[in-house]
């Protein structure tokens, strides 16, 4: 392990920590004498991503977290949600067990996810994964996202813009300037 200080590898070990799945390393640098945190994941086995045009491609974290990153840029998510969904679409990989799985199958992950966690990043995720010829499909899938919405009315986690009172109240007065 490199020190993010002063480049030397030599740094001993000065705490320890289960967190999930992860271990917590506090690092204290033999050189500098600088202190800095590390963070190992175990990767049970390679998994291999079968892609569109039937190419093999090693499971990227990375490229996941990127991808889901891009379509949530900007979006009002808790700190953390991001990371931690990634960290659920890469367990239930594992618990598959199974060496190779489908591209579609990750994209079907996440874009279930995402329909739950925030519903702009599930539309931005959409038209770059399901590849959208026109508007018209656009359209059509924001409309079924709108009606699942209506059906099961599961609140977002996504922050209000104003608050429920004065959300009644312009309820109310919308209701009254319409009769």
């Amino acid at each position: 392990m490199n020190c993010p200080y002063c480049g030397r590898q030599e740094s001993k070990v000065i705490d320890s920590r289960s967190l999930d799945e992860l271990v917590r390393r506090r690092r204290k640098c033999l050189a500098c004498s600088a202190r800095f945190t590390t963070y190992e994941r175990i990767q049970p086995h390679d998994i291999f991503v079968i892609k569109k045009d039937g190419r093999r491609e090693e499971f990227s974290r990375d490229k996941l977290l990127l991808g889901i990153r891009k379509a949530c840029e900007k979006r009002p998510l808790p700190t953390g949600a991001i990371d931690k969904f990634v960290d659920t679409i890469e367990a239930e990989l594992y618990k598959v067990g199974k060496s190779e799985v489908s591209g579609s199958y990750i994209g079907d992950l996440v874009m279930e996810g995402l329909r739950k966690l925030d519903h702009i990043a599930y539309i931005r995720f959409a038209s770059v994964y399901r590849e959208f010829a026109d508007i018209t499909s656009l359209k059509q899938e924001v409309d079924t996202l709108l009606s699942r919405e209506s059906k099961t009315s599961v609140s977002t986690s996504q922050t209000p813009l104003l608050p429920s009172e004065e959300l009644g109240i312009l309820a109310r007065s919308h209701q009254k300037g319409q009769k």
